[in-house]
């Protein structure tokens, strides 16, 4: 006896958020954790808060040189964000 509707776990699982609409905050937390990953250790020692709202990424850093120089390289932080994702979760970056 062969089974005919078969499917991964993982293709369950996003079936199950989506359906509970849950997963748009586990793209923002994918987001979030791609931003320490893309960006690296040097930059998560100056950021003090990161967090999604509104299709907005607002981040905290407490150094006014590394916010003037991630300002320039904006829009392709962005891009580079949601590729991580693999789904546009943000459209632009405020930094505070």
């Amino acid at each position: 006896m062969q089974r005919q509707n078969t499917q991964s776990l993982g293709e369950v699982l996003k079936q199950l958020l989506k359906e509970q609409h849950l997963d748009g905050k586990l793209y923002e937390m994918q987001l979030i954790d791609a931003w320490y990953k893309t960006l690296g250790s040097t930059i998560k020692k100056y950021t003090t808060n990161i967090y999604v709202n509104d299709k907005k990424l607002f981040v905290r850093l407490n150094s006014s040189v590394l916010k003037n120089d991630l300002m320039m390289s904006r829009s392709s932080l962005v891009t580079s964000l949601n590729n991580q994702v693999g789904t546009t979760v943000i459209n632009e970056i405020i930094f505070l």
